[in-house]
């Protein structure tokens, strides 16, 4: 889902495949998945400044969203894994680290199953192995709103589902239906290829295999994906463990620097410290 931040200092691109690939920082690296209906930019826009502080961040927006055109064919969960894998290994990085958001979070697991040369680690965030009933229910009814060009009605749906009661308590009547058809023209192209996937994908044969250190952030007040389908997920991963922050499906419009630091605060109890430069 889309977020509300614009990303800064960033270099985007276009490679030869049709993704486009933000890259910025240095460091260790860090790869982004975002979510169904997301991009680079809107899921992890508000947090990537402190993100690139000590990491080589790299991230592709999926077909239909960010800078790249739109698939003609249904998405392929190894395809989108493997390009994510690519671009990371393009800019120079030969391990990394990656963070999932929403549907990401499938995504980043085939990326670590099929891949585990590359992946030393893996952050998970309001995610799931596998749709539920309530969930496939919600992607089926977004891209129909979608298909039906109600778009305005869909950034209302996005917006019960994806905030939290106290988050949507907290915006003022006058600015709520601005923000409502800001939301609406953020809703990309790529929306009924990214729920088609959301309803379709499963990873769950893959999660006993995963042994990089996993963290799974529950947003426990999700409307979209139930705390408990997180749960599911981080209980099927021998190595993983999990953190609660108190928001909707939204963490980065909700509280994006506890998100962060969340983030932050597990790669570096995992990455391994520099040795300190000797001065002559």
């Amino acid at each position: 889902m889309p977020g509300t931040a614009k990303v800064s200092q960033v270099t985007q691109r276009t490679q030869l495949t049709p993704v486009s690939v933000t890259v910025a920082g240095n460091g260790a690296g860090l790869v982004l998945a975002h979510g169904a209906g997301g991009s680079v930019e809107a899921n992890y826009g508000p947090i990537l400044d402190a993100l690139t502080a000590g990491h080589t961040v790299v991230g592709i927006d999926y077909p239909g969203t960010g800078a790249s055109p739109r698939s003609e064919t249904p998405l392929d969960e190894d395809w989108l894994a493997d390009q994510l894998v690519a671009a990371a290994v393009a800019e120079g990085l030969e391990t990394f680290a990656v963070s999932g958001f929403s549907l990401g979070g499938p995504i980043a697991v085939r990326a670590a199953a099929r891949h585990p040369e590359r992946v030393t680690a893996l952050i998970l965030t309001a995610t799931f192995a596998h749709a539920d009933t309530r969930l496939a229910l919600s992607a089926r009814l977004w891209r129909d709103l979608h298909a039906a060009g109600d778009i305005y009605r869909l950034a209302q749906f996005l917006t019960l589902v994806g905030f939290s009661t106290q988050a949507l308590a907290a915006i003022p009547e006058a600015q709520l239906g601005q923000a409502l058809k800001d939301f609406a023209a953020a809703i990309p192209a790529g929306t009924p290829e990214h729920t088609e996937l959301v309803e379709r994908i499963d990873v769950r044969a893959d999660l006993a295999g995963i042994t990089v250190p996993t963290l799974v952030i529950v947003t426990a007040n999700d409307a979209l994906v139930d705390p408990s389908l997180q749960r599911e997920l981080a209980a099927a991963i021998p190595t993983a463990k999990t953190v609660d922050i108190p928001t909707g499906h939204l963490p980065m419009a909700e509280r994006p620097e506890h998100w962060q630091q969340l983030i932050t605060d597990f790669l570096g109890s995992i990455e391994p410290i520099e040795p300190a430069t000797k001065e002559n």
